[in-house]
């Protein structure tokens, strides 16, 4: 979300190169992991567009395949290259499929309106934040009533998994075994995050996952705390995450209960829209029961 300068692009994501993919791949298959690396690569670039070498770096291929699959991407209108600045874009095709995935994937536009809802019940600050490989990216913050507010977290801004509520709630929504493996793959960027609170988060994350909704007791700065559920897609995967953060004064063990029960009602009903486009005709798929907290 943070623009980059121009001096220090292209550093374009955290995937890892596509040259380091399993043996295994190989002839065609291995060409659409280059191309879709390609892809990637062009949508991360900054609004003036990204130069073949750097989108080659990015996805770890040379400059001659990069040109090739780029070639064959642009045939598909996926990519655009600009006639003055040879610089590639993603193309028409790409912003046409990103439409048609809009009623799925446009987490904003599906909770826009339950985010609010938290926000003027509560009176305090709440957020709407999504996976996004090894971070979580706020998407949306709404303000309420009350006038001493929490600016530890910002729409637009991105952070390790498991930092704040909301990256816990959506850690603990994993599998275990996929969660304890993300915690260890991204310990040096919570630690450079948190600081030494980082060691805590193996237990929040356990405790979540016990009790259902994620608590963040200023972790990640002091006296600003946070609840969070997890929203899950229809095969249980963690969506997105509602967080309602304050200060330290109003998080008691009572206002928590409440703030917890009023966001998995919110959870429950993003993910019966969630579930819609995925079953035509059908009712929606039935959320999982979260155990309510207890004050």
């Amino acid at each position: 979300m943070n623009a980059r300068s121009a001096g220090h692009w292209p550093d374009m994501g955290t995937q890892a190169p596509l040259s380091a993919a399993s043996p295994a791949l190989a002839g065609g298959a291995q060409a659409v992991d280059r191309a879709l690396a390609l892809l990637a690569a062009v949508g991360r670039a900054p609004p003036e567009g990204a130069p073949l070498s750097a989108l080659a770096q990015a996805a770890g291929v040379a400059k001659p395949t990069a040109r090739r699959l780029l070639i064959s991407l642009m045939g598909a209108h996926l990519v655009e290259q600009d006639a003055g600045t040879r610089a590639y874009h993603l193309g028409a095709g790409a912003f046409l499929l990103g439409l048609r995935a809009g009623r799925r994937h446009d987490m904003a536009e599906q909770a826009a309106d339950c985010v609010a809802r938290l926000a003027r019940d509560s009176g305090d600050s709440a957020f709407l934040l999504v996976p996004q490989g090894d971070e979580v990216v706020c998407l949306m913050r709404e303000e309420g009533a009350y006038p001493i507010r929490t600016h530890a977290l910002l729409a637009g801004d991105r952070n390790p998994a498991g930092v704040g509520a909301g990256g816990i709630a959506l850690l603990a929504a994993l599998p275990p075994d996929e969660a304890a493996a993300t915690l260890e793959r991204i310990a040096p960027a919570t630690a450079a995050r948190m600081g030494e609170a980082a060691a805590h988060l193996p237990a929040d994350v356990a405790l979540a996952r016990e009790r259902g909704w994620a608590l963040n007791p200023g972790r990640v700065v002091p006296g600003s705390w946070g609840v969070a559920v997890p929203v899950l897609w229809p095969d249980g995967r963690p969506a997105a995450a509602l967080t309602v953060a304050a200060v330290e004064a109003r998080m008691g063990p009572l206002r928590q209960a409440e703030l917890v029960r009023m966001m998995q009602a919110e959870a429950a009903l993003i993910g019966a829209r969630l579930a819609r486009p995925l079953t035509p005709g059908a009712s929606p798929a039935p959320q999982p029961t979260l155990r309510t907290a207890k004050g």
